[in-house]
């Protein structure tokens, strides 16, 4: 069995080598495919310094290689006895190198490691979190064009208040989910600055290049200050947890509004019986278990960054175990609200829309202020209008017209759906993540012979 990386030949604790451990070596599975990333930027800007040698860099480089498309295939395991995915990329290389694989660790720290790859994770996560995203929020705003003149009740107080429509309702969460990645943009871009060679927090005295690595792994820039490097774990993570959590809050809503409008007191919304589940007692059943679940993983994942605020808050300058803890909510986060994102553009695909609802009695009401803005617009004080309409309520005279006349921007006439298409893809634009992509391609390119 490898010795740990930090081994000093003096026997630990076993209990106190479990917990410490903890679950890092599935947790870090997920980091895998980054750490190999970063050691292979790690291992050509050795070379390029001088601290490896030529045929050394060709073999880690190729031992590097391997390794991540083991990774890709699914064969590359964290062995038992293995403290974190560094120590067994750090082993594979050894047995299968010799010599030039315990060179690999030269001038880093697991400490600059580890952040680096959280932040090469993240950046990527995200990118794909924007693309899931960006599909949803087009299928929304396609759905807001096509229901655009639906009308259903609006509510407040969650009582009965004044005209909407569907093309209102879907328009709305897509311009919600526009502004959301705002958040996730500027998460992405804190990720995209690179932490390797900080070492432990305060830099090495090995004559490394960080601009080699910066630009090996397509960062926009570094962290400058190798303490700030390190401080910069847990708030990384943390500023992503916000982006995943607004993102989350997006889609809590609108799956409290479709569980709600599929009650049978509402009936403005229903799925196709495959979409939904039933009952082991009640026949009739068809319950929208998918939604209910979308606003509980999103409920959950709000919690996020004040867990991750509650494991930072009070820590000094410099590294701590505590950190180790954050990967157990955050790393999976990612997946959760990744299902979340498709299960939610899979149900609004199917979603079946209720024509006509306000043809019904109860909602004659609703249109209150349509008539208090006619009897204005016939120069009748707003005041005395107000109290007009009120009275007609209240002694069963009320009448209201039967035409809706709104035409400002994002109202029912109007809903400025082209408007909130040309916002999402402005906020898409403000990054770039081609750089990135073709970075990392050139890392694992096999050289030409």
């Amino acid at each position: 069995m490898m010795k740990k990386i930090w081994d000093k030949n003096i026997p630990l604790d076993k209990a106190i080598e479990q917990f410490t451990i903890g679950r890092d070596a599935l947790l870090d599975l997920d980091l895998a495919p980054y750490d190999v990333l970063g050691s292979l930027a790690h291992v050509k800007m050795l070379g390029k310094t001088g601290l490896l040698s030529r045929e050394e860099e060709e073999q880690l480089t190729a031992g590097l290689r391997q390794i991540y498309e083991e990774i890709k295939a699914g064969t590359f395991r964290i062995e038992e006895g293995i403290e974190d995915v560094h120590s067994q990329v750090e082993k594979l290389l050894t047995e299968r190198l010799g010599e030039a694989g315990k060179k690999i660790h030269t001038a880093r720290s697991r400490n600059d490691q580890v952040i680096l790859d959280i932040r090469l994770f993240t950046r990527d996560r995200l990118a794909q979190i924007r693309e899931q995203v960006r599909s949803l929020a087009t299928l929304l705003l396609d759905l807001a064009g096509r229901y655009k003149e639906v009308l259903m009740p609006g509510y407040t107080h969650f009582q009965v208040a004044m005209p909407s429509s569907f093309g209102l309702w879907f328009g709305s969460f897509a311009e919600s989910l526009a502004d959301d990645l705002l958040l996730v943009n500027a998460a992405w871009r804190m990720a995209n600055r690179n932490p390797l060679g900080s070492a432990a927090g305060y830099g090495s005295s090995f004559p490394i290049d960080r601009e080699e690595t910066t630009r090996l792994l397509g960062f926009e820039g570094m962290n400058v200050n190798s303490v700030y490097a390190q401080a910069g774990r847990g708030k990384t993570e943390k500023t992503a947890a916000v982006a995943l959590a607004a993102v989350a809050a997006t889609l809590a809503r609108m799956a409290m509004d479709a569980v709600l409008f599929m009650n049978q007191n509402f009936g403005f919304l229903s799925l196709p019986d495959a979409y939904t589940t039933g009952s082991s007692i009640m026949p009739h059943k068809k319950n929208p278990d998918a939604f209910e679940l979308v606003r509980g993983h999103c409920n959950k994942l709000q919690t996020l960054p004040t867990e991750i605020q509650m494991i930072i808050t009070n820590l000094p300058t410099g590294y701590h175990r505590d950190l180790q803890l954050l990967k157990e909510a955050y790393l999976p986060a990612f997946d959760t609200l990744g299902d979340c994102l498709n299960i939610t553009r899979l149900l609004m695909e199917k979603v079946e829309i209720k024509e006509d609802i306000l043809k019904d009695e109860k909602y004659r009401y609703l249109f209150s202020v349509e008539e208090v803005n006619r009897l204005v617009s016939e120069g009748i004080p707003f005041r005395e209008a107000y109290k007009k309409v009120a009275e007609d309520i209240a002694g069963g005279t009320f009448s209201h017209p039967e035409k809706l006349n709104y035409t400002h921007t994002g109202s029912i006439g109007n809903p400025g759906n082209d408007l909130i298409r040309e916002h999402l893809q402005e906020v898409l634009g403000e990054i770039d993540t081609t750089a990135v992509e073709s970075s990392l391609k050139s890392l694992l390119k096999e050289p030409d012979n």
